[in-house]
C-alpha cells in the first residue's frame, strides 16, 4: 500500500482534523487504511473499538477514520508509550493488533537536531521552516512505504472490552461541581472530585 492508493481526500481530512501533516498521522492513516480493509467499514457506533498504546498524533487520523473514539467509548487508551495499536471488531468478532516497525520512523540528524530545536523553542524561523519541510517529507514517504516494511500484523483473540455506560453524577461537596460517581474520591463520607481530594490531602497517587 503507498499514498497512491489513499485517496487524496483521506489525506486531507486527516491534515485538517490533526492540524499538520506529520510521521504521526501519515502512520495512524496506514493503521486506518488495514483495518478498513480487514476488518470492514468505519465504526457508526460500538461496532468496532480501537486499543492504542501511545497518545500521539497518529491516534487522531485512527478516531477519524475507523470511528473509533474516546467520545464513544471504543477508543480505549492504553498508556504504554508503544507504537502498538490492536482493532476490535465486535460482530466479526475478529481481532488484529498492529505495530509499528522501529525503523519507520527513521530520521536523518539533520532532521532530529532540528525537531529539538523546535520543542525548546530556539529554532529560528528558517530552521522551523526547514523542519516543517522535512517532516512533510517523512510523513509522505511514510505514506509511500511498503506495508511489510512499516507494520507487522497480527490476528489475535479479542479482548472483552465493556461497551459504553452511563454513570451517576454526585456533587463535590468542595467545589460542587458535578463528578461522575465511578471518579469521586471519598473524604470522611464525603464525595470529592479528584482535583478537590488531591488538594486537599496532598495525595495524586
Amino acid at each position: 500500500m503507498n499514498s497512491n492508493n489513499i485517496e487524496k481526500s483521506v489525506i486531507e481530512n486527516a491534515v485538517r482534523f490533526h492540524g499538520h501533516q506529520c510521521p504521526g498521522l501519515a502512520v495512524g492513516i496506514r493503521v486506518s487504511e488495514v483495518v478498513l480493509q480487514e476488518l470492514g467499514k468505519p465504526s457508526r457506533d460500538e461496532e468496532m473499538v480501537a486499543i492504542v498504546e501511545n497518545d500521539s498524533c497518529g491516534v487522531d487520523a485512527i478516531q477519524l477514520l475507523t470511528g473509533c473514539t474516546f467520545g464513544k467509548g471504543n477508543l480505549v487508551f492504553n498508556d504504554f508509550g508503544k507504537s502498538v495499536y490492536t482493532f476490535i471488531n465486535r460482530e466479526t468478532n475478529k481481532a488484529l493488533r498492529i505495530s509499528i516497525k522501529k525503523d519507520a520512523y527513521d530520521t536523518d540528524e539533520e532532521h532530529r537536531d532540528l525537531f529539538a530545536k523546535v520543542r525548546n523553542k530556539t529554532a529560528s524561523e528558517s530552521e522551523r521552516e526547514l523542519f516543517t519541510q522535512k517532516h512533510i517529507k517523512k510523513s509522505n514517504e511514510i505514506l509511500d512505504l511498503p506495508e511489510d516494511k512499516l507494520i507487522t500484523i497480527e490476528q489475535v483473540e479479542p479482548e472483552s472490552v465493556q461497551k459504553a455506560r452511563i454513570h451517576e453524577s454526585l456533587d463535590c461537596v468542595v467545589c460542587n461541581e458535578a463528578v461522575m460517581e465511578t471518579r469521586v474520591r471519598l473524604l470522611n463520607g464525603e464525595a470529592h472530585c479528584i482535583p478537590c481530594f488531591e488538594e486537599l490531602t496532598g495525595n495524586n497517587s
